[in-house]
């Protein structure tokens, strides 16, 4: 080290170290359009709604439920998970109702819809992790390779968080001709992997792309972002509105409950499906990631207030981020689907289904979990009511080397 190197800042001095997966910074004149934002205020993105993004209350009582033998236990399946092994077979015939939605796991979802293929969220690698030796580690495999999965339209990203953007996922689909559909600012992060600028459409909220006659809108989300230690939340997060000819659809991304999806609604819905966050949420967290009766509140507000079409969960049963049993998130969103009898898929990771069509709903996480005691039936939150912090204990899942959650 030389006596220049000592001087330089703390700051520049972490930055030279960070390894490729941290992804950039925005600089230039990406930046100079975050700083003309209306959402980018006192030098960082905000919220559409107040919101903590960090974890509140205990650190014992955090720690006592993280280390927990029993609580750790229950939060991973006691078996394989039953991937449905996605063929060429399953996705070669066009949908016969126009929609056809292929659940790949956590968020990533293949959406076939008007004749053209989104992915949102592509996540195939190990860990949600900057590091490929720790941090949460997948508890399936994925239901078919990128290359088996043919071209892709457009990918969607909803925001910079590892389980949500994947380096190697990024670096693979680089190579083939697809458009990039990001928030604000995570274009940096694409750009260093080897996405070419004219191959991105980088938006803001309430912002619109049309890519091959499909319309696609960013949309507000209630989160956070960040791939590093100190995040400057600098790089925006959203949900998405993908619009064709004959069916619309959205993406929730990573959000807590907030009263703007029944704004979303009201400008672009209803909507054939939507993919809603059901899972890692955790009273520690409550303001970012929503409970499964947050979800279909969520969806009833998106779709008028009323139950229509069908909601895909999502953000469940692949990355164990949060301190809820692993089948919680799905046998919560059955009752809350019953409760407020609205339709609701069930499918296995990798199992194509058609909103229009038959629906899988069969709860195939039970044979992998023991009965569950069902709090929230006792405590009364369900679709309709008031939105809360959800019934597990409080405490965050695996490390959070990132804030990957």
């Amino acid at each position: 080290m030389t006596g220049a190197d000592y001087l330089l800042p703390l700051r520049t001095k972490l930055r030279s170290m960070r390894t490729e997966s941290f992804g950039a910074d925005p600089a230039g004149a990406r930046m100079e359009r975050i700083r003309r934002s209306p959402h980018f205020v006192d030098g960082a993105f905000q919220n559409p709604v107040g919101a903590r993004i960090r974890p509140t209350g205990s650190t014992v009582e955090f720690a006592k439920t993280y280390f927990q033998k029993e609580q750790r236990t229950r939060r991973t399946p006691n078996g394989a998970v039953p991937v449905h092994p996605t063929t060429l077979a399953d996705l070669a015939a066009p949908p016969v109702t126009g929609l056809r939605l292929t659940w790949m796991g956590h968020s990533s979802v293949l959406a076939e819809i008007d004749g053209r293929r989104i992915l949102f969220d592509p996540v195939w690698g190990e860990r949600c992790s900057p590091f490929p030796f720790a941090g949460p580690k997948r508890l399936h495999p994925t239901p078919l390779s990128l290359a088996a999965l043919g071209p892709v339209d457009v990918v969607v990203i909803s925001h910079d968080h590892y389980d949500h953007l994947d380096l190697p996922t990024i670096r693979a689909l680089a190579g083939t001709d697809t458009v990039f559909a990001v928030p604000l600012g995570v274009g940096a992060h694409l750009e260093r992997w080897g996405v070419p600028a004219h191959r991105m459409r980088e938006l803001d909220w309430n912002e619109t792309a049309t890519v091959a006659g499909i319309s696609l809108t960013a949309t507000p989300a209630r989160h956070f972002c960040g791939r590093g230690l100190r995040n400057g939340q600098h790089t925006l997060w959203a949900s998405w509105v993908v619009t064709g000819p004959e069916h619309r659809i959205y993406h929730s991304g990573d959000t807590g409950y907030f009263p703007g999806f029944r704004d979303i609604g009201a400008e672009h819905g209803p909507f054939d499906a939507t993919m809603i966050q059901i899972g890692a949420y955790a009273e520690f967290w409550p303001d970012i990631h929503m409970t499964p009766a947050e979800g279909m509140r969520a969806h009833l507000d998106l779709q008028g207030g009323r139950p229509h079409g069908v909601l895909l969960p999502i953000h469940w049963g692949t990355f164990n981020l949060a301190p809820h049993a692993w089948a919680e998130p799905g046998e919560w969103t059955k009752d809350a689907g019953e409760e407020a009898d609205q339709p609701v898929a069930f499918p296995r990771p990798g199992e194509p289904f058609e909103p229009a069509g038959i629906l899988p709903v069969e709860p195939w996480w039970r044979a992998l979990s023991p009965v569950l005691a069902r709090p929230w039936r006792l405590s009364g939150e369900q679709a309709g009511s008031a939105p809360g912090p959800g019934p597990a204990p409080a405490a965050r899942g695996d490390l959070d080397l990132a804030g990957e959650r």
